[in-house]
């Protein structure tokens, strides 16, 4: 009889937790990015973080969406990325991957996330052509792109002046899209592109091609790289004493965390384009306060914050549809403005671009500077239609012309 009792109680048990059991949703979210080499500070282990921070802002687990969070070192190399983005997808469970810069690196994984009908939300990566050419119905794009970075410094300082270009271009995917998207906003705005070399990537001794950029006598050299390539190059052009003779640097892509590399000494009155910046006001200062004491002091960068800002917004979207179906997550993420206090509001177009504000800024001069990680000066606020490629314009195939 008490065995009876027994039965029928684990029964009623089970069917009363059942329900609770079947709205559980786990998700397996994979950070792919740096994590040894000249973009490591940008993104790297700070990106987990950001990520860690979204899914405990958002209370995941009290919503009955349990994350797991996994992260692996891409190289900067389009075939180690590849390859684990398709043990993660085939393997390892994942159901989306964020951050991967190295915009070759995310070209192959935004082919291999379409094939394996996954969910790409990338912060990292620059290459326009994520929202153009290569669009997919899996991709987000979330934090800039080359074209916003050529609509912000490259017309900023084309306009104060700078109408003759020379370009040191980071020889792979990210430098020849930024070469390009700054050239058409140079050129349109009546100035002229002298020249450009392309340059080994990753690189250490820029000298042969600043002496290049230095006798082609252009006004601005545009520096088409990132991270550790941008340091050496600005570093190396002030030992020959570029800026000092009267020619411009263009740093078309100039994280926080190179600033800080660089001291302000050396980076002061860079001009510089960001979607996001510590210090912009109370809440991206509060939310960078926390990221800072779990990254060793380190303030975030633009790449670090947009991880944060694009799990954030899978999440309500798996929420939204108790589903991590990616056609239905990824129609949710396109349906639901965005929202967050990094970023503020905005949308994700058909196209895959999120759409916000990004800002102009300047490096301050040491005496301007009030502190660690006091850097820039805004500039001017340029407005997300005004940043980003009009859909007009776009050659995604998922926009309706």
């Amino acid at each position: 009889m008490q065995l009876k009792t027994l039965l029928a109680a684990t029964a009623l048990g089970t069917l009363m937790v059942s329900p609770a059991l079947a709205q559980q949703i786990s998700v397996k979210a994979g950070v792919l990015n740096d994590r040894s080499g000249l973009y490591a500070d940008l993104s790297g282990e700070g990106s987990v973080i950001a990520a860690r921070l979204a899914v405990e802002d958002f209370k995941a687990a009290e919503k009955g969406i349990k994350v797991e969070i996994v992260s692996a070192d891409h190289q900067n190399k389009p075939d180690v990325g590849s390859t684990i983005a398709r043990q993660w997808y085939d393997q390892d469970g994942v159901d989306l991957i964020l951050d991967v810069p190295t915009s070759s690196v995310a070209l192959a994984v935004n082919q291999i996330t379409r094939e394996k009908n996954k969910v790409h939300i990338n912060s990292g990566a620059a290459s326009s052509d994520l929202t153009g050419k290569a669009c997919s119905p899996n991709t987000v794009h979330w934090t800039y792109d080359t074209y916003a970075l050529a609509q912000g410094t490259g017309g900023a300082m084309t306009k104060a002046g700078g109408d003759s270009w020379f370009f040191l271009t980071a020889d792979y995917a990210f430098g020849h899209a930024l070469e390009r998207d700054t050239s058409a906003v140079v050129t349109k705005a009546g100035g002229k592109v002298l020249g450009a070399v392309r340059t080994p990537f990753p690189g250490t001794d820029f000298s042969s091609f600043l002496l290049q950029a230095q006798a082609s006598k252009a006004k601005v050299i545009g520096l088409a790289n990132a991270g550790g390539d941008t340091i050496n190059s600005i570093k190396q052009a002030g030992e020959f004493g570029i800026v000092a003779g009267g020619q411009k640097l263009a740093g078309l892509l100039v994280f926080a965390t190179d600033v800080h590399a660089l001291g302000l000494q050396t980076a002061q009155g860079l001009v510089l384009t960001e979607s996001f910046y510590w210090d912009k006001d109370d809440g991206t200062r509060a939310w960078s306060e926390r990221f800072a004491k779990l990254n060793g002091g380190k303030k975030p960068s633009m790449v670090q914050a947009g991880v944060y800002s694009g799990m954030l917004h899978y999440l309500k979207a798996v929420e939204a549809t108790k589903s991590k179906d990616s056609a239905t997550v990824m129609a949710k993420m396109k349906e639901l403005p965005t929202d967050d206090p990094l970023f503020g509001k905005g949308t994700v177009r058909a196209d895959g671009r999120k759409m916000h504000d990004m800002y102009l800024y300047e490096v301050k001069k040491p005496s301007e500077s009030k502190g660690p990680w006091d850097y820039y000066k805004q500039v001017a606020v340029l407005k997300a239609d005004d940043a980003f490629k009009p859909l007009a314009e776009s050659e995604c195939p998922l926009v309706k012309k």
